[in-house]
């Protein structure tokens, strides 16, 4: 069985890529000063919503995504971070890029947020694919945001022997919202028997219907409960991960 070291790197991102690239390049070196292995940032890294996505989409040799992975070579860890790139039908993927020694993947969300008065889907093109990728005998399974909302995502993902699952958000702001968070990451960690790491921007005050960060960035074991949490402001989570503790939770109850 494996320890594994991981963070995440809760921060708010702004419509500019190279400022928001330096801000994920420090938190990402504070992670590893800390001890990280794997550092999770959140989903619109590359651009906060509301900006014109289609105007900073790049693709996965960009320069956002060239200096993520400078980042990571740099340093012997895996990052793992929000972008988006172009998409063939004039809308734009939301995607993840997990980099890293020996790791190189990408996630484009599937369940895209078209709900609360929002509506992704009239600017992004959904992906069709469940990723994993293996990084230091740690199955690494990869969500992002919405996708946290459906079970079945999540039980995949453990059936694919993910142990850790990698949540990067930027969870819209609202009543209740807070609470949901709270519940559905815990819930999806219980659903794949796995650790969830969901690393959410900062809270942003609401602009319209952006989805634009709560924070409570968050570890939750796989039996669902919360091992360690953020508040709602920029900083840091650092947690070991034992994926003994998966094993025992999928022999002792067998829901896969």
């Amino acid at each position: 069985m494996t320890d594994l070291r991981v963070a995440a790197a809760q921060l708010t991102t702004g419509p500019d890529p190279v400022s928001n690239l330096a801000a994920a390049t420090d938190a990402v070196r504070r992670a590893a000063d800390g001890g990280a292995e794997l550092v999770v940032l959140p989903e619109a890294t590359l651009a906060c919503f509301g900006t014109d996505l289609r105007s900073v989409a790049e693709p996965l040799d960009g320069p956002f995504a060239t200096g993520l992975r400078k980042v990571a070579a740099d340093l012997g860890i895996v990052v793992v971070a929000g972008l988006f790139e172009p998409s063939d039908d004039g809308r734009v993927h939301n995607t993840l890029l997990a980099t890293g020694p020996g790791v190189e993947a990408s996630y484009r969300k599937i369940h895209l947020y078209d709900a609360f008065g929002s509506r992704e889907s009239d600017t992004v093109a959904p992906g069709n694919e469940l990723v994993a990728f293996e990084y230091r005998d740690v199955t690494v399974g990869l969500a992002t945001c919405y996708d946290l909302r459906f079970a079945d995502q999540f039980t995949a993902l453990g059936r694919l022997g993910a142990e850790l699952i990698a949540v990067p958000a930027s969870w819209g702001a609202g009543p209740g919202k807070e609470e949901q968070w709270d519940l559905l990451t815990r819930a999806r960690a219980a659903d794949a028997q796995a650790w969830v790491l969901a690393c959410d921007q900062a809270y942003t005050t609401p602009q319209g219907t952006d989805p634009l960060g709560i924070g409570r960035s968050s570890l939750t074991t796989p039996l669902g409960h919360t091992a360690a949490r953020l508040d709602h402001t920029v900083g840091i989570l650092q947690a070991t991960i034992d994926t003994e503790d998966v094993a025992g939770v999928r022999a002792r109850v067998p829901l896969l």
